[in-house]
């Protein structure tokens, strides 16, 4: 059972948020509004991995290696990838669920 008390540090790669740049960018092209609200959805959601990021579930896809990723939905399309390493979460990837994202491996 994880334990509740316990806070973890948050640290997002490079790669990810070059990643939300660029989608937060191609949703600008539509409406700015929509991709402030994805960049603010996207900090909110990656400061609550501080506490319990267990809680969510393991990225599952017949490309991925078993319970290397888990998964955090945000947006209407949108997650980001993170594991868990001792006392720290690392934000690997943010995709759109719309494409493939099998480039991953």
């Amino acid at each position: 059972m994880p334990n509740d008390d316990k806070v973890y540090a948050v640290k997002i790669t490079d790669a990810a948020w070059t990643q939300m740049i660029e989608h937060a960018r191609f949703l600008a092209n539509v409406s700015a509004g929509a991709a402030e609200r994805l960049i603010d959805e996207f900090v909110q959601k990656t400061g609550e991995l501080s506490r319990m990021p267990e809680r969510c579930p393991w990225l599952v896809h017949g490309m991925m290696p078993f319970q290397k990723y888990r998964k955090s939905l945000f947006g209407k399309y949108h997650m980001a990838l993170f594991e868990i390493h001792d006392d720290t979460v690392y934000v690997a990837a943010v995709v759109d669920c719309r494409q493939d994202f099998g480039w991953l491996l």
